[in-house]
């Protein structure tokens, strides 16, 4: 048996209830892991309400990232994993929970000088991050990348990964504090979205010229300053509609008028073949940057909870308070 927290009604934080629940059963080609930390993401705030039910087939259990320890190796699993290798992964559920179950093909060795907690925030932020602009945008050089809500886990991944990649990143956050560390971290300009027009202040920045890439969880709020400080040919990459589905207006007109490319994507839903491809790149590309030096990648933390606090956890994040990822540790202290 193991401790892992279920939603038994669709509702507000008061309804993540932490129950005692039988262990996942070990597929032959999965993993099972003992879980240290999870981190919290938008699409948990979504299932807990009901609004965003895990794929068919998968666990029920929120969670979509851990890190923690191998306890178990599936007897088809081939390659180098063995018990007690610091590993974290990608999940399409079950991370809020003393033991998951994973495909191999999804696990990535933790790096040696990071913390079980810091590698927890990786998987999900990092990895949609490096998804939209390599496998989506497929960013070049040299190209500007707006980066929306620029200090969140996905954007403070993301500005990283565009200077990695050699374009210039530039963000939307809602306090002087979030733009502070987006620059800290990369970002070569910041616009406070509650106070100026950051289409204007785009532009201005560009020359002219506009964003060649916009990443941009927000949806139906900003289309119209979205299409406004796009370049010519760009793309707008949609991964989220926080800010409202519904959009009203001339979208598609003003975005002919562009050339530009509307693009979407979802992680969680995708099939194995291509989150293994995603790990894959991510692990060859970028995880060896994740080192101790001054310059390195690094997950941006803002705050830990344990497991038996996971109400509290959500609603730091429903408040829009967290400046990087929210951590949340599984293991208890007598175990550390």
């Amino acid at each position: 048996m193991m401790l892992a927290v279920h939603v038994d009604e669709p509702g507000g934080a008061e309804s993540l209830l932490l129950r005692t629940v039988p262990r996942p059963h070990l597929k032959d080609d999965e993993i099972l892991i003992k879980v240290h930390a999870t981190a919290l993401n938008r699409a948990d705030l979504l299932q807990r309400r009901g609004l965003y039910p895990a794929p068919p087939g998968q666990s029920e259990i929120l969670g979509l990232e851990v890190a923690g320890t191998v306890t178990a190796v599936g007897p088809g699993v081939k390659g180098r994993w063995k018990v007690e290798d610091r590993v974290m992964a990608l999940l399409a559920g079950g991370g809020y929970a003393e033991y998951v179950n994973v495909p191999a093909p999804l696990l990535m060795r933790v790096p040696l000088h990071l913390s079980l907690d810091q590698a927890a925030a990786i998987p999900e932020a990092w990895l949609t991050a490096f998804q939209l602009l390599h496998f989506v945008a497929h960013v070049k050089e040299g190209e500007v990348v707006l980066v929306h809500a620029g200090a969140s886990g996905v954007g403070t991944a993301a500005v990283q990964l565009a200077r990695l990649a050699g374009a210039i990143p530039v963000v939307t956050a809602g306090s002087t504090e979030k733009l502070s560390m987006a620059e800290h971290l990369g970002a070569a300009a910041g616009f406070n979205y509650k106070q100026e027009d950051f289409a204007e202040k785009v532009r201005d920045f560009t020359k002219g010229e506009g964003a060649d890439i916009i990443l941009d969880c927000i949806g139906g709020s900003c289309w119209e300053n979205n299409v406004g400080c796009l370049a010519i040919d760009g793309r707008w990459v949609l991964y989220g509609t926080i800010g409202g589905r519904a959009v009203k207006g001339e979208l598609l007109g003003k975005l002919l008028s562009k050339r530009g490319h509307l693009l979407s994507s979802l992680l969680r839903s995708r099939h194995l073949k291509y989150k293994a491809d995603l790990v894959q790149a991510f692990s060859e590309k970028a995880l060896p940057f994740f080192s101790d030096q001054t310059s390195s990648l690094r997950p941006v933390i803002d705050s830990i909870f344990n497991l038996e606090n996971i109400a509290e956890a959500h609603q730091h994040m429903e408040a829009n308070r967290n400046i990087g990822k929210i951590v949340v540790n599984v293991i208890s202290k007598k175990e550390l």
